[in-house]
């Protein structure tokens, strides 16, 4: 071989080695890709369709997430707009209306009691710390006499909303 064919032979090599290097550290992006927001349901036990005054329904709930991240947050509030009565979080606090309180658990459940022997209507949402699209549903309850023996059993009124991951 000739002494320029060995020179430019060299500069070839060497350019390569520059180049594959250069490509090599620009094509690798070290951020992970780690979904955080996951779509949710709640599932409710189904539940007795009327009260009386001073009568308490328990209510019971899952969420039921459609994956798994360690440090979602789930929070619950609800709005009541027919009847008067208290929603309490069994082993938690009396639930304000609007306000939100933090779930400690996945599986949850709820006492609402009537102060009144009326129809009684509030919504229930459930929320994740990412602001996902919330969960809903509303819950129905039909004042009874002392003379009604037994209430009908209900499934959910409305159905739940599925978030979208943004």
């Amino acid at each position: 071989m000739k002494k320029s064919n060995k020179k430019s032979f060299g500069v070839i090599a060497v350019l390569s080695l520059v180049i594959a290097a250069v490509c090599s550290l620009t094509s690798c992006n070290d951020d992970l890709d780690v979904q955080q927001s996951y779509p949710f349901t709640v599932e409710v036990m189904p539940y007795g369709d009327k009260i009386t005054q001073g009568q308490t329904v328990e209510l019971r709930f899952e969420i039921k997430p459609d994956g798994n991240y360690a440090n979602t947050l789930y929070t619950i509030r609800y709005f009541q707009y027919d009847g008067e009565g208290t929603l309490k979080l069994v082993d938690g606090p009396v639930l304000v209306n609007n306000d939100r309180v933090l779930l400690e658990s996945k599986t949850f459940r709820l006492n609402y009691t009537a102060k009144r022997a009326e129809a009684h209507k509030f919504l229930v949402v459930v929320e994740d710390n990412f602001g996902s699209t919330p969960w809903e549903q509303t819950f129905e309850f039909n004042g009874k006499d002392s003379s009604d023996d037994a209430s009908k059993i209900v499934g959910p009124i409305v159905t739940p909303v599925n978030p979208v991951i943004r």
